[in-house]
């Protein structure tokens, strides 16, 4: 009986329990690539067991699972495996990430492709997803912080404004550091001054596909007489076989002013000029308040907007991609904008197995509506030049409208009391519009002669037109002062052409699995014509017709002018492999330009590097942390042709003197340049090590390399003797050295439900100027930068400050001060202050700059942050120069509350005194270091919305936090635009601004 029970219960046990075990959980899902795509035929396995399926086409997956803790693998060729714990899930959406360690992972080089493990130089690439993390307006800005050794300045914050890039390092002295910029083939300069609209502003970011930029002289050798201040090579995204995608991506936010700085109130701006003046001009200065707060005028917060619908697809034969955007920025300082559309098409076309021909066309409309800021004048010069200096300067005691509520010049208020300094409101009353049409068109040809001999034929051409319209309406100027120069209008019209042809021969062929060659040979063929056309007017009767008729002025100016120039160049590189693991590469290639002087029309650059992949060596493939060990080697010599402008080997003439003949006055011409036949490129001859190592099962890739480059026959102007009958000359002088370390990280920390990707870099450079004409060494740039032999190229020589003259102290001769004035060390003790007692106290070169990313997605979620930074380099706040003498007419910083008086000896700010001038020294020096939070966002992909492949709605922030010491408005800054030789200054310029976006990118 007892048994019978027993089996009856555990019968009725195991009746309760088999099903749980037996149960199975019906689980449907989704898998996508890394731009959030359908990636079908990805293998769906639980793990331990054969069960199984696939993806559909849209990348659906549906497949029964155990009910326990059962884990499912998802894997695809050419991505990472991924594991997910089914749990309580029935719907999961997975997201794979591209193996980076794969082998056969492709880079683009100059004029072709290889495969990763076969590059002997230091080439570093960037994606289209890092690059766009951040809402920019060109593709400069989204490089900084994001690759080793390449240091981004946005010197303006203006919408479009002025940007810097230096690979390793300053290159020049008064030539161009930029990079070579390769957008699809077509060739794109970067320049301009501190208010030029940035040339790569007119590109559309969101069409680049990857950047490579090429930075030793191995990689950059291929481009000869261009390539020694590096190379940028611009992938546009193209069309792939399969079905058509149609991809919307749009954001909209608003920018905002990210501090302002203190200036004093109207009732402490009212007793400053009762002192400075040494009588009552403001009976009750309690009584004037606070005032008006200049910076709250003239700021506002500014929207910005972008815009993009892209279709790609194709079939076997041909494929296409078509995009159009149009992007909205304006400016957080009145009256200032940048907009641009632009249409790009991409269409790849095989005709039959041997031939394919192709064309990428990129054309843009950009309007930039501009504002004066930035300036290198010291004093009143810089207030009133600058619409931020204006807005510093301006007494707190005026106001902008008058009770009708019209402009109210400041020349108007208070009986003409303040004619020194300009009502803000009017310089962004000027119109300074420039509009740019461009076009860059790439047509080509591919031919398989044989089995891998090919032949490509490439016609390039860059078409742009500048019309920039300039007005200063006479309602700005105060109703005493207009005369008939008064009102001053201009137009100037570019046109820019560039043609390019280019032959490439490739011939690739692998002996087994041992031997592999490549052969590239190039022919390249381009020329440059530029003109402009300026019409000056001033004086004109009334505002009526701004600048559209400009005959109607008084007083009338035209100016014209065109360049133009040639470059010939033969190139040949070969690629030798063997067995994977050692590589070899050479390089030369030969330039002709018009540009050289006759006795240097051609120069030559050679390169050779090889590398060594230490891991696949028997020895080595015991150490199982580390799946691949590549140590690398270059040496070469590049040029920078961009250094030299054309004619200037020339014996040139130009307008002189007026003469009166017949009583009518004739222009003459006079020689205004001496010939130099022997004039030719700035060479640059650099050596680099590097290393290349993946550990961990790839889940860490480290890269380092070390550089020294020199370069030699810097042009440089050198002072000729009066006798010659010119004042100088300018020729291949100059001398200096770049050296440095670079070094970058990149991480899967985590990848699981939750993926966590970390990418880091950092890059040290030392840069000292080796020697200048050979009879010169150090020579003044400013008023406080110089360049020295010895020295970094822009370091600070100034006075060094030494506090305050107190009552009673002896105040030295040479010194200009005054009892509360500013008083400098006497640096060589001989009792009066002179030049001789100014040294060099600051150096405006970082010690390093750096860059972090990280990357976490979770299910539908993805969260990324960017910061970069640099340390140890120093600005010289010009600004604050001006800002903190109180002369009198204009306002000063808040410090000078606590200014100097006999009852209060300050030993850091002077008294007021009417007219006074400061020294140049380093008080005014400081510490440019900073850490900023670039950018961070947040998003949401929905992917099983009906009709759509995918929806991405995401916020993101940029510039949200910034940690620094530097009193101005940003770090980040530099008034003279690109120059090599007066870095780190801070004079008035754009400020910076933090914006907040929301965004949505749909695929369909």
């Amino acid at each position: 009986m007892k048994t019978k029970l027993f089996m009856l219960f555990f019968s009725i046990f195991c009746f309760q329990i088999l099903p749980a075990f037996s149960q199975q959980t019906t689980v449907r899902g989704k898998v996508l690539d890394e731009s959030e795509l359908p990636l079908p035929g990805a293998n769906v396995l639980i793990k331990g067991t054969t069960v199984g399926t696939v993806t559909d086409m849209d990348g659906n997956f549906t497949i029964n699972a155990p009910a326990n803790e059962s884990v499912i693998v998802f894997s695809y060729l050419g991505y990472l495996s991924k594991e997910i714990v089914i749990g309580s899930q029935t719907s999961i959406t997975v997201r794979l990430e591209p193996d980076l360690s794969e082998l056969d992972e492709v880079i683009v080089v100059g004029y072709g492709t290889q495969r990763k493990i076969e590059t002997t130089g230091a080439i570093a690439s960037i994606k289209a997803d890092e690059l766009v993390q951040t809402p920019i307006a060109n593709v400069a800005q989204g490089l900084q912080g994001r690759i080793a050794g390449v240091q981004v300045v946005q010197n303006s914050s203006a919408p479009g404004g002025s940007v810097s890039v230096r690979v390793r390092g300053t290159n020049s002295i008064r030539g161009s550091s930029e990079p070579l910029y390769i957008i699809d083939g077509v060739q794109v300069s970067n320049g301009g001054g501190i208010n030029d609209l940035s040339p790569l502003s007119t590109i559309n970011p969101n069409d680049i596909a990857s950047v490579e930029v090429l930075k030793d002289a191995s990689s950059t050798a291929i481009y000869g007489a261009r390539g020694a201040n590096g190379v940028v090579i611009v992938t546009t995204k193209r069309g792939t076989s399969g079905r058509t995608v149609v991809t919307y991506d749009g954001y909209y936010g608003v920018q905002q002013t990210g501090k302002q700085l203190e200036m004093l109130d109207a009732s402490q701006f009212a007793e400053l000029e009762n002192e400075v003046y040494k009588r009552v001009i403001f009976d009750n200065p309690s009584a004037e308040g606070v005032g008006t707060n200049w910076q709250e005028v003239i700021f506002r917060d500014a929207p910005i907007q972008s815009h993009q619908l892209s279709v790609m697809g194709g079939n076997q034969k041909t494929q296409f991609a078509l995009s159009g955007n149009f992007f909205d920025q304006e400016g957080i300082l009145l009256n200032s904008d940048f907009k641009r559309y632009s249409l790009r098409i991409n269409l790849d076309h095989k005709i039959n197995d041997r031939v394919k021909v192709g064309t990428s066309i990129l054309g843009s409309q950009n309007i930039n509506n501009s504002i004066p800021t930035g300036s290198t004048s010291l004093d009143g010069a810089a207030i009133t030049s600058s619409m931020v200096g204006a807005a510093l300067g301006a007494p707190p005691t005026l106001q902008p409208f008058d009770d009708n509520g019209n402009f109210w010049p400041f020349a108007d208020q208070v009986e003409g009391g303040y004619r020194e300094v300009v009502n803000p409101l009017g310089l962004s009353a000027i119109t300074n519009t420039t509009s740019t049409q461009r076009i860059l068109a790439n047509l080509f040809a591919e031919f398989e002669i044989a089995k891998g001999l090919t032949y490509k034929s490439t016609f390039n051409a860059v078409l742009q037109n500048d019309l920039n319209d300039y007005y200063s309406p006479l309602y700005i100027i105060g109703e005493g002062d207009i005369n008939s120069n008064s009102g001053t209008g201009r137009k100037i019209n570019r046109d820019l052409n560039t043609l390019l042809h280019e032959s490439i021969i490739s011939y690739s062929k692998r002996f087994g699995d041992i031997h592999s060659l490549k052969f590239t040979g190039v022919f390249s063929t381009q020329s440059d014509q530029y003109r402009v056309n300026q019409i000056n007017a001033s004086g004109f009767p009334n505002d009526a017709t701004l600048n559209e008729a400009l005959q109607v002025a008084q007083n009338i100016t035209a100016s014209s002018s065109r360049q133009s120039e040639r470059l010939d160049s033969y190139m040949g590189r070969v690629n030798y492999g063997y067995k994977d693991k050692l590589f070899v590469d050479l390089t030369a290639r030969t330039d002709g330009s018009s540009k050289f002087g006759q006795n240097n029309k051609y120069g030559f650059f050679p390169a050779v590097s090889a590398a060594w992949r230490v891991s696949e060596e028997e020895f080595f493939k015991n150490i199982s942390a580390i799946s691949d060990f590549k140590i690398r080697g270059s040496y070469g010599l590049t040029g920078n042709a961009g250094a030299i402008s054309p004619y200037q080997s020339l014996a040139t003439i130009g307008s002189g003197s007026s003469y009166n003949l017949g009583n009518l006055y004739a222009t003459g011409l006079a020689p205004n340049g001496i010939a130099n036949p022997d004039l030719r490129w700035e060479r640059s001859f650099q050596t680099n090590f590097g290393i290349d190592l993946s550990f961990l099962d790839d889940r860490f890739n480290f890269v380092a390399d070390y550089y020294i480059k020199r370069t030699e026959d810097l042009l440089y102007t050198k002072i000729l003797p009066q006798s010659s009958g010119y004042g100088s000359i300018v020729g291949n002088f100059a001398e200096l050295q770049n050296k440095g370390l670079e070094m970058s990280l990149s991480a899967v920390v985590i990848n699981k439900a939750l993926n966590w990707n970390v990418n880091a870099n950092i890059s040290f450079n030392r840069n000292k100027v080796l020697g200048l004409d050979g009879d010169v060494n150090e020579a003044f740039v400013n008023s406080y930068s110089v360049v020295s032999v010895g020295q970094p190229l822009g370091v600070f020589k100034t006075f060094v400050f030494d506090g305050i003259y107190q009552t009673g102290e002896e105040i030295l001769p040479g010194s200009g001060s005054r009892t509360g004035g500013t008083k400098v060390k006497d640096i060589n003790e001989d009792g009066m202050i002179s030049n001789a007692d100014q040294v060099i106290t600051g150096n405006p070169n970082p010690d390093y700059v750096f860059g972090i990313s990280n990357n976490l997605s979770y299910k539908g979620f993805d969260l990324n942050f960017f910061i970069s930074g640099s340390v140890g380099n120093d600005i010289y706040n010009v600004s604050r120069y001006t800002l903190e003498n109180p002369l009198g007419n204009r306002n000063v910083l808040a410090g000078l509350a606590d200014r100097w008086s006999p009852t209060n000896p300050s030993q850091e700010y002077v008294s007021g005194f009417q007219g006074g001038r400061l020294p140049i020294s380093d008080r005014f020096l400081e510490d440019g270091t900073y850490i900023r939070l670039k950018n961070i966002s947040l998003g949401y992909t929905l992917t099983d919305v009906k009709g759509f492949q995918k929806i991405r709605v995401y916020l993101s922030s940029n510039n949200l936090l910034t940690s620094t010491n530097y009193t101005g408005y940003d770090p980040e800054v530099n008034s003279y635009g690109g120059s090599n030789t007066a870095i780190g200054i801070d004079n008035l310029v754009y400020p910076v601004a933090k914006s907040y976006l929301v965004g949505v990118q749909i695929s369909f």
